[in-house]
This record gives structure tokens, sequence and C-alpha cells, in this order.
């Protein structure tokens, strides 16, 4: 084990990469349960979905953490998921096997131009000060996520706590306003408390805090409400439904059967590989710079390595990979969880770790009556704090130069206001971009830069 993970190199131990392991799987547990409700709008059978979220996920984990050795977890992802429901197949009305081919030819490119280097010349066209706001801008996104979940907002169209006008006399009244709530609904007392117990174990430095505020948090639980239920321990419970009905069913042929639909094919493509791309590029920086996973002597190789020997090569790999697997298995785009962030906050350094959530994806499978235990009550106070730790990189940025503040407070204010990793950074991108030929000073700019930039705006426009 320590000649596959390197525990000692990482400074960690199995005992701590067991417990990042378990964290990063509570976290974002609540895929195998949210996933099946959302595809099976587009009529796909929610029993298939359920096992194929998991086995896309214990497969994509498994590679980052055998074959990358780094503690990231892969699951079809959420925004994805709906983009797959509501637009491709409602809104543009696809057929779901056609959707499913869609991901797969998505993921082909994401193979493609992981092999031919394209990601790796991404990540190092991005400057310095845009990987620190990314990184700033997840931490945001995911407190942003914990905050939803534990119900601290209310969002409404009623303005009666809102007093402001407009110069006009306008009373800011008809768009839906978000407020703090007035804390008597139980799942957010629940939350509250959870909250309130992980920053103090934080603070009194105890190891595994973000896991025993969790499972402290999922107990009260069973008190407060009672939110926390106990689950049904019948036979049947424990015997996971056939894959059948969604495995191999994506259909290639059909998709380009209707040549006037072309055009929406290739724009759909464009869209999921946009989006799964620099969401993970986003998670990997964003959290792998300040945890030293992606250090600069990794940098260093990646820049200067031939085929996939770097970490971040072979992460970016893993990645490709799983988005092709799961459209096979029969769910959306498979990739790499911002929520990772959780375990690694609580120690994990290799891919032990990964392994380890793989495992309790595993187990899931099976035992999917006690995972249901764990509610987003439970998981959103470490999302919070996990928040909290990312925001460091934001005081590396240069605030006080206009030049480079621009760029970086739109990366980092986007990704929260819109729910996407990638909206945030295609509007860094956009505004580096701008400012630069501005200042003229459009060399400093990677041309690659440049064309990224250019697909993100065909993107938005289409």
């Amino acid at each position: 084990m320590e000649k596959l993970f390197r525990l000692k190199e990482n400074g960690t131990t199995v005992r701590t990469e067991l417990i990042a392991g378990l964290t990063t799987f509570v976290t974002m547990a609540y895929i195998i349960f949210v996933n099946p409700a959302i595809l099976g709008i587009t009529g796909m059978d929610t029993g298939a979905v359920f096992v194929a979220t998991i086995l896309a996920s214990v497969i994509g984990t498994l590679v980052m953490g055998l074959y990358a050795n780094v503690p990231y977890a892969q699951a079809p992802g959420m925004g994805l998921n709906a983009f797959f429901t509501y637009t491709v197949c409602i809104a543009l009305r696809f057929e779901w096997e056609q959707a499913l081919a869609i991901v797969f030819i998505c993921g082909i490119i994401n193979i493609l131009i992981t092999a031919t280097k394209i990601r790796k010349m991404l990540i190092e066209a991005i400057p310095e000060t845009l990987q620190y706001a990314i990184s700033g801008g997840i931490g945001l996104f995911i407190a942003y996520i914990g905050i939803k979940q534990a119900h601290f907002l209310n969002f409404t169209s009623e303005a009666n706590n809102i007093s402001a006008t407009l110069d006009s006399g306008d009373v800011i009244a008809k768009d839906i306003v978000p407020a703090i709530v007035d804390f008597s609904d139980p799942v957010s007392q629940l939350a509250l408390i959870g909250l309130v117990i992980t920053v103090v174990l934080m603070l009194r430095k105890v190891k595994g805090a973000i896991l025993i505020g969790i499972i402290s948090t999922t107990i009260l639980g069973l008190f407060i409400g009672p939110i926390t239920q106990i689950p049904d321990l019948g036979l049947d419970s424990f015997i996971p439904p056939s894959i059948t009905p969604t495995l191999f069913k994506l259909d290639l042929v059909g998709l380009f059967e209707d040549p006037s639909r072309i055009l929406a094919v290739l724009s759909t493509v464009l869209a999921f590989s946009l989006s799964d791309t620099f969401d993970t590029i986003g998670t990997f920086i964003g959290t792998g710079r300040k945890s030293g996973i992606f250090d600069k002597k990794d940098e260093e190789q990646l820049h200067n390595s031939k085929g996939l020997k770097s970490k971040m090569d072979k992460a970016l790999f893993a990645d490709a990979i799983a988005t092709s697997t799961g459209a096979l298995l029969g769910t959306s785009n498979t990739t790499t969880y911002v929520e990772s962030a959780a375990g690694i906050s609580a120690g994990g350094r290799t891919g032990l770790t990964s392994v380890f959530t793989a495992m309790f994806f595993l187990l899931a499978l099976f035992l999917s009556p006690f995972a249901q235990m764990v509610t987003p009550a439970a998981t959103a106070p470490a999302l919070i704090v996990v928040g909290v730790l990312m925001m460091e990189s934001i005081s590396k940025i240069k605030w006080g130069e206009f030049e480079e503040a621009v760029s970086a407070f739109f990366t980092v204010v986007i990704m929260p206001f819109t729910y996407s990793i990638s909206n945030g950074v295609a509007a860094g991108f956009l505004f580096y971009v701008i400012t630069k030929i501005v200042c003229r000073k459009a060399k400093e700019v990677h041309p690659l830069l440049y064309i990224v930039t250019l697909l993100f705006v065909i993107d938005f426009i289409i």
C-alpha cells in the first residue's frame, strides 16, 4: 500500500485517508438519490439510473485513485444532469437514448483533448491571478451550496422585508430575492447546530472534525424534526435494481439521422464539453494548489513531460474516461466533484482517499437505506466550513490593481451567482482578455485563451 500510494511521502496515514474518503462520500452521497429523480423525468428507469449512478461513481473514482493517485471522487454532475433533462431532452426534444449518445461523444472528445495535451495547455494558459480567483470562487460556490442545503435562505417574490426603492420610486418587489430565514424550520435549526459543532471542532483542531460534525448532526436529526429517518430494513431494500433498462442504450445512429438537427447536436456537445472540462480544471486548480496535491514540482512535470506522466495529466485522463463510461452505463456526464474538497480538508492527500470513497459508494448499492440517513442538513455545515477554508487564496489577488482585480472579481462572484464553475471561468477569461487588449498587453494572453474565450462566447450565443 505504501508503494502504491506513497502515504509517508504525502504526509498521511491509512486512518486519515479512510476518514477523508468517508467524509467525501457522505458530502456527495446525495447524488445517488437526486440523479435518478432528475433523469427519471426524461422517461429513464429510475432504478437503473440509481445503479448506473453508483457504478459510474465507483469506476471513475477508482481510476482517479489507482491511476492518478489523487484524492478526488467522481460522479454524475449536478447541473449537467439538469442540462441533460431540461435542455437536451425537454427543450431540444432529443430522446434520452440520443442524449446519452451526446454525453458519450463528449467523453470521447475529452479523452482526445487530454491525450493530445490540449487540456494541459489550457491549465498552463490560465494566469496565476485567475487560478487564485477560481479557488476562491469555488469556495464561495461550495459555501453557497451548503447555505442553500441548510435552508438558511428563503427565496421569495414578496418584498415585505425590503424597503429599498429605485430612483424612479419603483419598489423592488417583483423579483425573487433571498432573505435569511427565521430558523423556525427544523432543517435550518439542525444545520445551524451542526455548523456550530463543526466550527468548534475545527477551532479545537480535532482530527476528523468535519466527519464528526456530519455524524453528530445526523444523530441529532433523529430528535429534531425528526429529520433523520430510521431506515426500512426489509430484505428487498438491500437488493439493487436491474441496470438493464439503461445499459448500452445510447443511440448514436439515431442522433445523426436528421440532417436538420446536426447543428443542435454539435452545439449541445460543445456546451457539455466546455462545462465538463472547465468544471474539472477549476476543481483541480482550486483545491489542488492550496492543499499541495498538485504542487510546483508536479506543475513543472506537467509542462515538461511527454505522455501522461504527471499527477495532473493522469487526473485529467481519469476524469475524461469517466464521462463515456457513465454514458454506457446509463447516466449523464460523470465529472470530478467539488465536494472532494471536504475530504481534502479532512486530510486526504492520495488516491487511497478515492479508493475508500469508491468502496463506500459500492456499499451504498446494497445499503441505500443507511445512505439515505445522511440528510442535506447534516452535510451542509461541512460544505460551508470547506468554503471558509478555500477563501484563503483570495488574499493573494492584487485587488489594488484594477487590471488584475476585474477578471478575478467576475470569476469569483459568477460561480455562486450562476451555480456554475464553468460560467465563472468563462466570465474571468472574457474580462481578462478584454482587459489585456484595452491595456495594450494582448501579447501577454496565451493564444489558447483567446480560442477558448471565443468558444465560450459562441456557446452563450447559441
